[in-house]
């Protein structure tokens, strides 16, 4: 299975003539590549996979994005301890 993860592009630069930013998964900001995205801003929201923006979202999805992941790493860690995946 493969994850997208929503995150905020905080700055935009060039890198070795590659568009690069920095983009913020919820307090966590990670340097990803903005290639294919070249219409992408500082402020927009964009969906990561691998290192890679692959699409661009609102950011009202992605609030309720980030929150049902969220919920979800929540219910993981009250799992009983027996519990297989």
């Amino acid at each position: 299975m493969c994850l997208g993860v929503p995150g905020k592009v905080l700055e935009t630069y060039e890198t070795n003539g590659m568009r690069m930013g920095k983009v913020d998964f919820g307090g966590v900001v990670k340097e990803s590549c903005l290639v294919y995205l070249p219409d992408v801003a500082v402020g927009d929201y964009v969906i990561v996979h691998v290192g890679f923006a692959i699409s661009k979202m609102d950011e009202e999805e992605a609030q309720q994005t980030m929150k049902m992941l969220t919920e979800l790493d929540g219910l993981s860690s009250a799992a009983p301890a027996d519990c297989e995946p």
